[in-house]
């Protein structure tokens, strides 16, 4: 029984136990000599890249989530192919709760309050029923009745069935193993890292009124993404790594297409606002 001083246990998630349990399994596969290849590491790194800098970090996060940038549609949607081939969810439900945890970031209604210890933030609440899904409609409203956005929401997991069919075709096992499984499983962390770790560890030059923090490890395994305290004091600004060492990949892409003109409208920070 629960009182008024013990909240309910939360209800686990079953679907995304399934879901993420088995592919981290198939992950230790490439443990295993059989399914090592130079190839196949080749391959997973660019799809590293592919998937976890270019698809969630600039294309669901900077550009669709903040819409700190904008692009022809057709880069738009490309991006968010990407980020969707890194099976985070499809582009409506990340973008919705990002957008919740930057509203209540490191309160209650945080779908990853860190207050609630590490590991929560980092992939257990992933692993119980979250009331932000529902409220993901709320804050997708700009993407929410997209037809391309609802076909990626939808084929998630068929998109990555075809991508390990071509890597199937293109190198045999060994790149299924590390280009789909050992892919997955490393962005997922590097992304639950920024959930996590940088509102744990770091330093603070801002006051952003909560715990993120400023790690330079994830900014240098996710492309930026690490300068987390610089970002929620500016969530709308393109570049996140302010000073001149704070090394940020995804704003220099940005900038890479600005110059080419694939990207307008680069929103950043007043300069007297930011500290050198």
């Amino acid at each position: 029984m629960t009182t008024a001083t013990t909240p309910a246990k939360p209800t686990r998630n079953w679907f995304h136990i399934g879901f993420f349990g088995p592919l981290h399994l198939g992950a230790l596969l490439a443990l295993f000599p059989a399914f090592f290849s130079w190839k196949a590491v080749g391959a997973a790194l660019l799809l590293y890249w592919i998937t976890g800098g270019l698809g969630i970090t600039l294309g669901f996060h900077r550009l669709i989530t903040h819409r700190s940038f904008q692009t022809p549609k057709w880069l738009e949607y490309f991006l968010a192919t990407c980020g969707t081939l890194a099976c985070q969810g499809g582009p409506i439900d990340w973008v919705g709760l990002h957008r919740i945890h930057h509203l209540h970031s490191d309160q209650e209604q945080d779908p990853h309050d860190s207050n609630r210890g590490f590991w929560w933030s980092h992939f257990g609440w992933m692993l119980h029923q979250s009331p932000a899904f529902a409220e993901v409609p709320r804050y997708t409203k700009d993407i929410y009745d997209d037809p391309y956005y609802k076909f990626l929401q939808k084929n998630m997991v068929l998109l990555q069935v075809a991508l390990g069919a071509a890597l199937l075709l293109f190198g045999g096992w060994s790149c299924v193993v590390w280009g789909i499984f050992v892919r997955l499983v490393f962005v997922w962390h590097c992304t639950w890292f920024v959930n996590s770790a940088t509102h744990k560890f770091g330093y603070k030059t801002y006051d952003s009124k909560d715990h993120s923090t400023n790690c330079w490890w994830v900014a240098l395994l996710t492309y930026g993404e690490g300068w987390h305290n610089n970002h929620h004091a500016f969530q709308y600004s393109a570049r996140h790594g302010m000073k001149w060492w704070e090394i940020d990949l995804t704003w220099m892409t940005i900038q890479l297409l600005q110059l080419v003109g694939l990207a307008t409208n680069v929103k950043l920070p007043d300069k007297k606002s930011i500290t050198v």
